[in-house]
């Protein structure tokens, strides 16, 4: 049974039941009871049309709930006749069932938990694993995400910028279990540039694919931290990185830049340099310079100093830094490395060290300690 074809179908078949009158949340219940039911029963028993199948068997799911819940309050539901047997309707509420998931008013996490459920078909168990954390955590999450939007309606206009963002993050999770979030933003992303006409859309896109061909070699035996002057270029998908470049390159054509392409046309700079040496520093320093314009990000800045530093040597990054707040995480690593190039080792070793204690992951630590014991040797007489 093709599960990612499965997936694919969940937020069409939320998007009819809505229509017929279930609210956004029995709705994404019943359509996750309709998927349990399909994956016991499809591998031996295929239906000629799995997209009428689920509408149907989620309908009635919905169905005996509304009709439980009249029971128990005493009253009758709108709801109470199941419509007529029939086609399913061609509308798709994908695109909108995007924005509700990733409404303002959720949190970061929650707009995640709930996209990759409604929209990605995820299970709870599946989407906790992959973020690892228990079960009950997770649906907590999000039941507490679909109380928090159940008045709105699908017919509301919705936030692109804010879709795209919760998408990003959904990609940088990581992964864990047997879900790849890396690669199910990817799919989602995928779907959503076939349902928009925006240029962003596919800038997002392009960088996800650029940046998850140099996964192989982001990491040595045991998690170990690879910086990028330091990977094995051949371990990277040239596969991902030529589709990522034509698909920046068309986006780039229709003249409506916007954040994520620049960064996509960064990562796309570094794909195309065959060794670390290679990479043409002063255009990445052009398109740092374009990204700040667009955002003003004061981590764009931060990345803006180390590229300055390889363009126009390491004076030139440290006059770069001086204009970015020292409180950004990775400040301090920066300056390291910066004062590293500069020749002044002592004060190299003492910023290492001293990023190495304020490292919020362990592999960013040990690196960082890495860096610190190496330079210290180079202070040895």
């Amino acid at each position: 049974m093709n599960e990612s074809l499965l997936r694919e179908l969940v937020p069409a078949v939320i998007g009819v039941l809505v229509r017929r009158g279930a609210d956004f949340a029995s709705a994404e219940d019943a359509v996750q009871e309709a998927l349990i039911r399909a994956l016991e029963t499809w591998p031996d028993d295929p239906p000629r049309d799995p997209k009428g199948w689920l509408v149907t068997v989620a309908w009635r799911r919905f169905l005996d709930a509304a009709r439980a819940e009249a029971s128990r309050r005493g009253r009758e539901l709108a709801v109470e006749v199941e419509p007529p047997a029939g086609p399913v309707p061609d509308t798709d509420d994908t695109l909108r069932l995007y924005f509700l998931c990733a409404h303002p008013t959720l949190s970061p996490g929650s707009a995640v938990a709930l996209t990759l459920r409604a929209v990605g078909g995820l299970t709870t168990r599946q989407i906790a694993t992959a973020h690892l954390v228990p079960e009950a955590t997770m649906a907590q999450r999000i039941s507490r995400a679909k109380r928090r939007i159940a008045g709105l309606r699908l017919d509301q206009p919705g936030d692109l910028a804010t879709v795209l963002r919760v998408l990003y993050l959904v990609f940088n999770e990581g992964y864990g279990g047997d879900v790849d979030l890396a690669a199910e933003a990817i799919r989602l992303t995928r779907h959503l540039a076939a349902l928009t006409d925006e240029p962003e859309v596919v800038g997002l896109l392009a960088l996800m694919l650029l940046h998850h061909a140099r996964r192989a070699s982001r990491t040595g035996p045991g998690g170990r931290l690879v910086p990028l002057a330091e990977q094995d270029r051949s371990c990277w998908d040239t596969e991902l990185i030529t589709e990522g470049v034509m698909i920046l390159q068309v986006a780039l054509a229709r003249d409506r830049l916007g954040e994520y392409q620049a960064q996509a046309a960064i990562a796309a700079l570094h794909a195309d340099a065959r060794s670390a040496g290679e990479t043409d520093w002063v255009q990445i320093v052009e398109w740092y310079d374009e990204l700040l314009l667009l955002t003003g990000n004061p981590v764009v800045r931060l990345n803006r100093a180390v590229a300055a530093g390889e363009a126009d040597g390491p004076q030139a990054g440290l006059a770069a830094l001086a204009d970015v707040d020292p409180g950004l995480p990775r400040y301090t690593a920066v300056a390291a490395y910066l004062h590293e190039r500069a020749g002044d080792l002592s004060r190299a070793a003492e910023l290492y060290a001293e990023a190495s204690r304020a490292a919020t992951s362990v592999p960013e630590r040990d690196h960082l300690t890495r860096e610190t014991a190496r330079v210290r040797q180079l202070l040895r007489p």
